[in-house]
């Protein structure tokens, strides 16, 4: 079984959750959903975190929760496939692995973009993040675990899986090694040659 996360690693969702964002933003008139770098901050952290350092409890789950059913109709479709994406996905299923995604976001749309963009996985596990991440690749014995963020890589590395880092998120190479990738490609162009020449089980950590 080899994970990938959904956001920045398979697919490019910027145009769908900055859409998603200026749809809350106007049926609610809340001026911190304007703030410019909230894109960028949503990348990078879980929804139900990053507003709830910005809103009051209620007013935070209240607005999370509108997100996602505006996520339906705007964010699902702004989003794409990143490239080589689905090569990855296939390289790996056509080598006998099966493959999972494993996502903070909320499972029900993760479904609906990989369905939008025609990625085909063995199973979807959403709304895991941080530790829920390792827990998830630790129980489906996951040996590997491709992600964009230094949590993925933490992620990885708690479940004794091979870390893959990908820089088609908002954190760079230096960012991913530090947290402790085993492997950072700048793309899922390169998935292909690097799993030609991965051994056929990577060795799990302490193991």
């Amino acid at each position: 079984m080899i994970g990938f996360d959904l956001d920045m690693t398979l697919v490019d969702s910027r145009p769908g959750i900055q859409a998603t964002i200026d749809a809350l933003a106007a049926e609610s008139n809340e001026p911190a959903l304007a703030d410019p770098s909230l894109l960028d901050a949503l990348l990078r952290r879980n929804l139900d975190l990053e507003f709830a350092g910005r809103f009051t409890p209620d007013r935070a789950h209240e607005l999370a929760e509108r997100f996602r059913h505006l996520y339906v109709t705007f964010g699902v479709p702004g989003t794409d496939v990143l490239p080589g994406a689905a090569d990855a996905v296939r390289v790996a299923r056509d080598a006998g692995a099966r493959t999972m995604v494993v996502t903070a976001k909320y499972e029900p749309n993760a479904h609906r973009c990989l369905d939008h963009v025609g990625l085909a996985v063995d199973a979807v596990f959403g709304w895991r993040y941080g530790p829920g991440k390792a827990e998830t690749l630790r129980e489906h014995g996951a040996f590997a675990y491709v992600g964009d963020t230094p949590r993925d890589m933490h992620a990885a590395c708690d479940a004794e899986a091979l870390a893959v880092g990908v820089t088609t998120g908002p954190h760079d190479d230096a960012e991913l090694w530090e947290a402790g990738a085993d492997v950072v490609l700048s793309s899922l162009v390169e998935f292909p040659a690097w799993w030609a020449t991965r051994v056929p089980r990577p060795p799990r950590r302490g193991g």
